[in-house]
């Protein structure tokens, strides 16, 4: 086991009415004018943003209001944050929703601080030592950046979709009650659940065999979520389907399942190209281009994905052929992605098939315009990139 270093600051308020404590917490970590952030219509539609508004102004908190982040948050908006936390005086920013609006919380926390360009940070060209102080009341479980140190925002210029993390931009508390998730659509249920198993295999595809802990818990991780998922999809008010998802996303990301491992984070990134190319659902992303990472990569360490054929996919080990034990579990995950409403091609997460000039711009754009590799269980070249959106054209 690789030796590591795990910070897991956030504090957890988790259950029914849950979000009833935002007042207090937000007083607890020194807010006194908060940007409650959001995004479209359904935080209004629900009444979670009034709520939230209420339950601040109750307890002599002041807000600033700023909605309209979208799935890939864009830059502009995050832009727009900095320049209204600046003018209003804002000491702390509460997230209301799902991983994007984390996400471009965190950039807007970001940019209070630093001075210069935030996206500065996210190309590599500068680095932050603070931020704001943030919370968050989930209502969307998916990405687990309630409980991570990363953010990923889109620059429309461009289309370029890029990440950065450290430890400053932690949240102080996330709230998550899982009733908020009883009305979230089949689809994006499916593809939340997508982005948290593939967030868990990201740390799992590992050249480490010697973590059989860790091992155990993302593999129980995936089973779990594997199997919730279609209790979710046949009754979306189930509540303890939706908690074990709820509670199943922040585990998935918070590196709990990385520890003492090397992860990968390639699919990540050939995924943040397509979703920058033809703003896509990200789980949806991942789904349609795993399948052929996994087939590209495979040999690196077949026994790897061996374990996860039969540990994960329920596959039954054939001892006399390994490969093909391999092989039939991404096959097995292809069936899964399916069968949850999931895309296993890019064909069919656009409706076409992609052109070979577009190709070779995601993976221009993915190799950092030929600057950068990708992943650690088979390092990437530009070229491999290349092979791997070819075949999952």
């Amino acid at each position: 086991m690789k030796d590591f270093v795990y910070f897991a600051p956030t504090e957890v308020v988790f259950g029914k009415k849950s979000e009833e404590q935002m007042a207090s917490l937000v007083k607890k970590y020194g807010g006194h004018k908060v940007l409650v952030h959001y995004g479209g219509g359904s935080a209004k539609r629900s009444g979670l943003l009034d709520k939230t508004i209420g339950l601040l102004n109750g307890s002599g908190i002041q807000t600033v209001l700023l909605g309209g982040v979208v799935p890939n948050p864009r830059l502009s908006l995050v832009r727009e944050g900095i320049d209204l936390c600046k003018r209003e005086g804002v000491d702390f920013i509460l997230s209301v929703g799902g991983g994007s609006v984390i996400d471009s919380a965190k950039a807007i926390a970001y940019g209070v601080r630093y001075d210069g360009d935030v996206w500065d940070l996210f190309i590599g060209k500068g680095e932050c030592y603070e931020c704001l102080p943030m919370g968050c009341v989930l209502t969307i479980p998916a990405a687990g950046s309630e409980m991570s140190s990363g953010t990923v925002i889109t620059n429309e210029d461009g289309n370029l979709k890029r990440d950065y993390g450290n430890e400053y931009c932690r949240q102080k508390f996330a709230i998550m009650n899982p009733e908020r998730t009883f009305t979230l659509p089949a689809y994006q249920t499916a593809a939340g659940v997508t982005d948290m198993i593939m967030h868990t295999m990201e740390r799992y595809f590992s050249h480490d065999d010697d973590m059989t802990l860790t091992d155990a818990v993302a593999e129980a991780l995936m089973r779990t979520m594997m199997d919730e998922v279609f209790n979710v999809l046949k009754d979306p008010s189930d509540y303890r389907a939706r908690a074990q998802i709820m509670w199943g996303g922040t585990l998935a990301h918070n590196d709990i399942t990385g520890c003492g491992t090397t992860s990968d984070w390639a699919t990540h990134q050939l995924e943040h190209e397509l979703s920058g190319m033809f703003d896509v659902t990200h789980g949806a992303g991942l789904a349609a281009i795993w399948p052929s990472w996994a087939r590209y990569v495979y040999k690196e360490n077949v026994s790897r994905f061996v374990r996860f054929a039969v540990n994960v996919m329920g596959v039954t080990n054939d001892f006399t052929d390994p490969e093909g034990t391999a092989l039939r579990g991404i096959e097995a995950m292809e069936r899964f992605y399916h069968a949850i409403g999931m895309p296993v091609s890019i064909k069919e997460l656009i409706g076409r098939e992609i052109s070979d000039e577009e190709i070779e711009e995601l993976a221009l754009k993915c190799s950092w315009f030929g600057k950068s590799t990708q992943g650690r269980f088979k390092v990437l070249s530009q070229a491999d990139m290349a092979a791997i959106y070819r075949m999952a054209r």
